[in-house]
């Protein structure tokens, strides 16, 4: 057996590869979800068409989280760039809905 394909089948390799999906789907989903809010409180259109089009553009957000979790050089490095994410993104929540309204 070479040496690339014992190392694919060691546990550590299974746990990394298992981490990385757990955390791109948990993490992914927690960073759509906080998107998802974030643009329909900020989108300059009506409060049902910013829901639909935050939903809408929640897909890619949700592709884009997976994909830098894949991509990243180390589950670490991948969770802490997630986290970083969904801190910015819930610190804009938090922004926004301080901000006044204006009914629509």
């Amino acid at each position: 057996m070479a040496p690339a394909q014992a190392a694919r089948r060691s546990p550590a390799y299974r746990a990394a590869v298992a981490g990385r999906v757990v955390l791109a789907t948990l993490g992914g989903y927690a960073v759509a979800a906080l998107s998802t809010a974030l643009l329909s409180l900020v989108l300059p259109l009506p409060r049902s068409e910013a829901v639909s089009a935050a939903t809408l553009a929640s897909f890619a957000v949700m592709v884009a989280a997976v994909i830098v979790v894949f991509a990243a050089r180390s589950l670490g490095v991948a969770a802490l760039r997630i986290g970083g994410a969904a801190l910015l993104l819930g610190g804009g929540i938090w922004i926004a809905r301080m901000l006044p309204t204006v009914a629509s």
